[in-house]
């Protein structure tokens, strides 16, 4: 976690100053598509502070109206970044872009938005550099896309997805400035822009989809139940596990719900101790189960006839 907010604060800073020199860069070259990347990099600037917000109030303790913590408010904030890459990043440089499109306007001197550009693309590759290093430190040996649909961290590659838009929104404005001084085609100004606004919509999309699933309650992957299935069953007083529900509560904590078929033969007091020995023997093996909730039952669900042959027990 600390990693995360290491790239997030990188990011922070790198996008706070950056937006600010394209403002200035933009006014005085009269340039639409640098006043789009200062946008992007204002959303990107606010998008940070947003996922530290997230981190931090997802550290909260649980209480009686949270019994299961605070976690997923990092999913929800993750997910509102998402929206505000599209609304306000993609949407406003469109609009912008098709503006400038329809009505065209030469542009000043270039010489600062080439020296502003120059600089960003150095601040927003660095940044990018430490989102890319983290990302590849968290996800190992595991392939690049598998491991943003795996991770249960939206802050672990969301850094690395905006970064990666905003250096090729850079060098998309740098080429189209370019290709609009040598050929005075201002139009290209707005077909930049436009161009740069598809790219933050694209992006946006992968990281609402990504974060809505978590935010919905996306559960352990099908090899650890399977795992968990088989661990289980070792158990001598377990005769078949039933169903096996879950949900991430945050990156770093599970629930998890065991409906678990026992022996017929065993009284209240066996089963109890038998709950107690899969709790210990799970979190053992993931202790990411935080929270363990264990249903006896039979496969015919009529253990209720039989109360002094199960227990409801949840393990903390």
């Amino acid at each position: 976690m600390a990693s995360s907010k290491t790239a997030i604060y990188g990011a922070l800073v790198a996008n706070l100053l950056i937006a600010i020199t394209k403002f200035i860069a933009g006014i005085a070259g009269k340039s639409g598509s640098m006043i789009s990347e200062a946008i992007h990099s204002v959303v990107d600037t606010v998008n940070e502070l947003l996922l530290l917000l997230g981190l931090h109030r997802a550290k909260k303790e649980p209480d009686a109206s949270h019994p299961f913590g605070y976690g997923k408010e990092l999913y929800f904030w993750s997910f509102i970044v998402s929206i505000l890459i599209f609304g306000l990043g993609g949407g406003i440089s469109i609009f912008q872009g098709i503006m400038h499109i329809r009505e065209p306007e030469s542009i000043g001197d270039p010489t600062m938005s080439y020296w502003v550009l120059g600089l960003s693309v150095l601040f927003e590759g660095a940044s990018l550099v430490i989102a890319v290093l983290h990302f590849r430190e968290v996800r190992g040996s595991t392939p690049f896309w598998e491991a943003v649909i795996k991770s249960k961290d939206p802050s672990n590659f969301m850094v690395l997805f905006e970064d990666a838009a905003a250096v090729a929104g850079l060098v998309i404005v740098g080429v189209f400035m370019y290709l609009n001084v040598t050929y005075d085609l201002p139009i290209l100004d707005g077909i930049a822009s436009v161009i740069v606004g598809l790219i933050l919509v694209a992006v946006s999309a992968i990281l609402a989809r990504e974060s809505r699933s978590l935010l919905m309650g996306e559960g352990v992957s099908p090899n650890t139940k399977n795992v968990i299935c088989e661990l289980v069953q070792k158990d001598e007083a377990v005769v078949k596990v039933l169903h096996i529900m879950s949900t991430y509560q945050s990156p770093d904590e599970v629930l998890l719900m065991l409906i678990i078929e026992f022996d017929h033969d065993l009284d209240t007091l066996e089963i109890n101790d038998a709950i107690d020995r899969i709790r210990v023997d799970v979190k053992a093996k993931y202790p990411l189960m935080k929270y363990i909730i264990i249903q006896p039952d039979i496969l015919d669900g009529t253990l209720d006839r039989h109360p002094n042959r199960g227990a409801n027990r949840m393990g903390i």
